[in-house]
């Protein structure tokens, strides 16, 4: 953990501040990088369930499952859902159980497979939490095809 100072970022601050009280450095730092958040959801209108697919953005890396534009990804993306303090509530709902911002939220501790926890980004991949090397990209599917790249996991 020794690093985390270097980086901007306090001493196990995910214990420490609510999410609201994160510098911008750590919010950001939260993220573990599994790319679940940055794939085709499909959701019911009549349940207001939401499902996963394995169809990713056009902006995400399949490879570092990190968005190629990052900065510029809601301008970009019809729909990028940028997570923030004005619509965490709202967000959180669909997001996966193992997500960071999730867990903090509801005063849970991070997974021992997260890099802030292991010091390490692989570990994500490597615990395989992430859906790394599980996806497409979004412009090799028909958008009419989605329903059929549901994933069936828990996420």
């Amino acid at each position: 953990m020794s690093g985390l100072a270097g980086k901007g970022l306090r001493a196990e601050f995910w214990r420490r501040y609510p999410l609201e009280d994160l510098t911008r450095a750590e919010w950001e730092a939260l993220c573990d990088g599994c790319a679940k958040c940055c794939v085709v959801k499909l959701e019911d209108d009549e349940t207001g369930d939401v499902v996963y697919t394995n169809v990713a953005c056009r902006l995400l890396d399949l490879d570092t499952c990190r968005c190629g534009n990052y900065a510029l990804r809601r301008q970009l993306v019809a729909g990028c859902v940028t997570l923030g303090q004005e619509n965490l509530e709202e967000v959180l709902t669909w997001m996966p159980r193992s997500c960071a911002y999730r867990l903090v939220h509801e005063g849970h501790d991070l997974e021992p497979w997260h890099p802030l926890i292991s010091g390490d980004p692989e570990s994500v991949h490597r615990a395989g939490v992430s859906f790394k090397g599980r996806m497409v990209a979004e412009y090799s599917v028909n958008e009419d095809d989605w329903p059929d790249h549901v994933i069936e996991e828990d996420v």
